[in-house]
């Protein structure tokens, strides 16, 4: 079993108006095989914590550890995190022109082992995933995500899960701008792949409808960068009904 542990994370950001702080002492555990779900307002800090995990340099840590296993995350660079299990699919993949999907999905899984897959097995397991997620193997000679829709590139992401076979997932709003079936879909290649690797699963969202697909274990809720209350699935399901306004001052505003 491997550990994800986040503790008394403190995280700044540089806007217009300065140095911003935007964590202020987050503190998690994720152990592999389970399912964390954070939840919460706009502005709470939800993607700053996927973003500060996979190592963005936008984000500067000023407290706090983040650890694998004991080792010391945050003194790792952003390839060393993948290689060591952490995968993020983010909210808004990014377009990789001249890169095909089936050189960049290769290049990756190489990066990642040590050494390039069998091009045999390679295949077989590539167009099973692709057959599963229900991509058009036309997809895999293309672009990395050039001329995708949104529901594509979500689904290249998971695609991307499946094969690379990380300790940890981390998913930003991953529904987000999914139709049901995609959302269905999606949903289902993230439960194949927590199952055929015991992976442990951060799932960051606003809303519950991708937990009616994807079970979470433990609901986190994040309000101005910190914990303001943790649960089960029912809490979940308890936000879906009252929102966030008990975490919110009398006339507050929610940011955009």
């Amino acid at each position: 079993m491997a550990v994800l542990e986040i503790h008394d994370l403190h995280v700044t950001v540089e806007t217009e108006e300065g140095t911003t702080p935007i964590l202020n002492g987050v503190s998690l555990t994720i152990n592999t095989n389970e399912t964390h779900a954070i939840m919460g307002p706009n502005g709470s800090g939800k993607s700053t914590l996927a973003y500060t995990i996979a190592g963005h340099p936008k984000y500067t840590v000023t407290g706090g550890t983040i650890t694998m296993d004991g080792e010391d995350v945050l003194a790792m660079t952003v390839d060393e995190r993948a290689r060591a299990g952490l995968f993020l699919a983010m909210q808004y993949p990014v377009e990789i022109p001249g890169v095909t999907v089936t050189n960049f999905l290769r290049t990756a899984k190489t990066a990642i082992d040590g050494e390039a897959p069998a091009i045999r097995t390679w295949t077989k397991d590539v167009k099973e995933a692709m057959k599963a997620l229900r991509m058009d193997p036309k997809f895999a000679a293309r672009n990395v995500n050039e001329g995708f829709s949104g529901g594509e590139k979500k689904r290249h992401e998971i695609l991307q899960l499946e094969l690379l076979k990380p300790k940890f997932a981390i998913l930003d709003e991953t529904d987000s701008g999914l139709d049901v079936d995609a959302l269905k879909i999606v949903s289902e290649g993230v439960n194949r792949a927590k199952e055929n690797t015991g992976m442990g699963v951060l799932l960051i969202t606003h809303y519950t409808r991708i937990l009616r697909y994807i079970k979470p274990d433990h609901v986190h809720v994040l309000v101005k960068g910190k914990v303001a209350e943790e649960g089960g699935p029912e809490l979940a399901e308890r936000l879906e009904n009252e929102g966030y306004d008990r975490f919110l001052a009398p006339g507050e505003i929610i940011e955009a």
